[in-house]
């Protein structure tokens, strides 16, 4: 399935950071780490179900997915990790656009920006976590 280990440690970070969101985190954390997997999930498919030429559209439509989602979350919790999420993912999505747009192959620099806009959003979403998890904290004590 995968030729490399990198994949896989992708995978793992992600499903770590969004199963520390929902057991430690607030709603917000909660919906944005469910979104996160669903993306996730729905990009793995889109690579492996849909052929090359039709795939770019569909990665389009599931970041415009996800970034509405972060803009109802932002509009709804108005917090500061909302906001980031939300710029990484538009250039997550304006990334995807300009490579289906040029007609390009996907490279090694979509590859590695694709990649740390991902880290980016998950390093966001831990964030979150962690504040709203000691802000629970606080509270209790």
């Amino acid at each position: 399935m995968y030729q490399s280990l990198l994949p896989l440690i992708g995978w793992a970070a992600t499903l770590a950071v969004c199963l520390c969101a929902w057991w430690r985190g607030g709603p917000a954390e909660r919906i944005g780490a469910v979104l996160i997997v669903a993306a996730a999930v729905a990009v793995w498919l889109a690579h492996n179900a849909i052929p090359e030429g039709p795939g770019g559209s569909a990665l389009l439509i599931i970041d415009a997915f996800v970034a509405v989602g972060f803009l109802a979350l932002a509009i709804r919790y108005a917090s500061l990790w909302l906001g980031g999420a939300m710029l990484f993912q538009a250039a997550q999505f304006s990334l995807h656009a300009y490579y289906l747009v040029m007609e390009k192959p996907h490279d090694r620099f979509y590859a590695v920006s694709n990649n740390l806009v991902t880290l980016a959003i998950l390093l966001c979403i831990l964030a979150g976590t962690v504040l709203a998890w000691r802000a629970r904290s606080r509270a209790q004590a």
